[in-house]
């Protein structure tokens, strides 16, 4: 599609790494390479438009190509809470530098953040089309649905398909590859979106507990998801999810366990690591179980 172009750039505080960013993989994203730019194509905050955003780094900063309307102000914080730009890491290097596995973690990545959903309304959307199947068929199927019902962009050589805005979701009656029970919930975000439900500022605000419990008022939303989409796509940097076991198993491995921990003990153990306990969750997974590979080898 032919939209108009603008630039502008994210200032860094502390080491960054976008290709780290980029092939992190994380809910639809699953890039196999990194030619130094990373694609975005997303429902803009306002859910009034899409985007498509091109992102390269240039030493100390973020240049972005922004491809759509919208306001670009509001686009860029967007773009930084999605890919973690939005926060010091000096002060992260700090925490990792006074947790000893940290330590090692940070080490191996200094620039490693997480990448982020686009939105909450992002977020459940994916909760609602990846469940119960495969990941890759969950990515697929976004996929598809964004490009005959979304919007398309041009980002580098490279289409990138942005899902559609709430509205265009309401029209939808049926989708191939879609099981005719996810419409209603599919409806019901969009909804719920509209109502400004789903804001990410609103949601941010909120204690974590209740926003979770909040979010799974919307039909087929239980408790990983709702952790999924409040930890993940509002940007929050110092809430611990005990709703997946992949940071147990890593904490377990990292830490030198020989057990499982549980709530309790995960809790003691992330103490360490405010006020970035997301961040150190996601990074013991995503960078360290390098480290768990390396040692096995």
């Amino acid at each position: 599609m032919s939209t108009k172009t603008r630039t502008t750039t994210l200032p860094l505080r502390g080491p960054y790494d976008l290709r780290e960013v980029a092939l992190m993989g994380f809910g639809h994203r699953d890039e196999s390479a990194f030619d130094g730019v990373m694609r975005l194509a997303f429902c803009t905050d306002g859910l009034d438009a899409q985007v498509g955003v091109a992102v390269r780094q240039q030493g100390d900063a973020l240049h972005l190509t922004v491809h759509g309307e919208g306001d670009l102000d509001a686009i860029a914080a967007q773009v930084a809470r999605v890919v973690s730009a939005d926060h010091d890491g000096d002060a992260w290097a700090a925490v990792c530098a006074a947790d000893p596995v940290l330590a090692r973690v940070h080490a191996a990545s200094p620039g490693f953040r997480p990448s982020n959903f686009y939105s909450p309304y992002e977020a459940a959307v994916w909760a609602v089309l990846s469940a119960r199947r495969a990941r890759r068929q969950g990515i697929a199927l976004r996929r598809r649905l964004s490009e005959q019902h979304g919007a398309v962009f041009e980002l580098a050589g490279r289409d990138e398909a942005a899902l559609p805005l709430p509205e265009q979701l309401l029209a939808l009656t049926a989708f191939p590859g879609l099981p005719a029970d996810r419409i209603p919930r599919l409806h019901a975000i969009a909804r719920a979106a509209l109502d400004g439900q789903l804001d990410a500022r609103r949601l941010a605000a909120m204690p974590p507990e209740e926003t979770m419990l909040d979010v799974q008022r919307l039909p087929g939303i239980g408790p990983f998801y709702s952790a999924l989409i409040v930890i993940r796509a509002c940007g929050l940097t110092d809430v611990l999810s005990t709703q997946e076991d992949h940071t147990r198993a890593a904490v377990q491995a990292l830490y030198g366990l020989d057990h499982t921990p549980g709530d309790d003990e995960l809790r003691r153990i992330a103490e360490a690591w405010r006020p970035f306990r997301t961040w150190a969750a996601v990074a013991l997974r995503a960078v360290g179980s390098r480290l768990i590979d390396e040692h096995a080898a």
